[in-house]
């Protein structure tokens, strides 16, 4: 990958100014994820859906760096998390991690 979060933040800086706040970044996020669905109602396979997946990681990625974090260093430290977790699996193909007390106990 050529850009990384430092790039694409001095990028959103440079053209949209600061970042107001981290909720309004965050708008900005659902904002690109409502597009996301809109090209998946069209078609499951809707080209135009991987380029709104890129427009909303590119958002979160300035939505870290205002909050003074790293994107993809927090994927890896909540990747462990998930990796340790007990799933539920449902016939989607997703799940849903068990909570913690109930996966104790059961």
């Amino acid at each position: 990958m050529m850009e990384n979060q430092a790039s694409i933040s001095r990028w959103a800086q440079d053209t949209f100014g600061p970042c107001g706040s981290n909720m309004m970044v965050a708008v900005r996020a659902n904002q690109e994820m409502a597009e996301l669905l809109k090209a998946l109602t069209v078609s499951d396979n809707n080209p135009e859906a991987l380029s709104e997946s890129a427009d909303i990681v590119i958002v979160l990625m300035r939505l870290a760096s205002c909050m003074g974090g790293s994107l993809m260093a927090e994927v890896d430290r909540k990747m462990a998390i998930n990796r340790a977790r007990e799933w539920t699996v449902d016939a989607t193909g997703h799940g849903y991690h068990v909570p913690e007390k109930a996966a104790a106990n059961g």
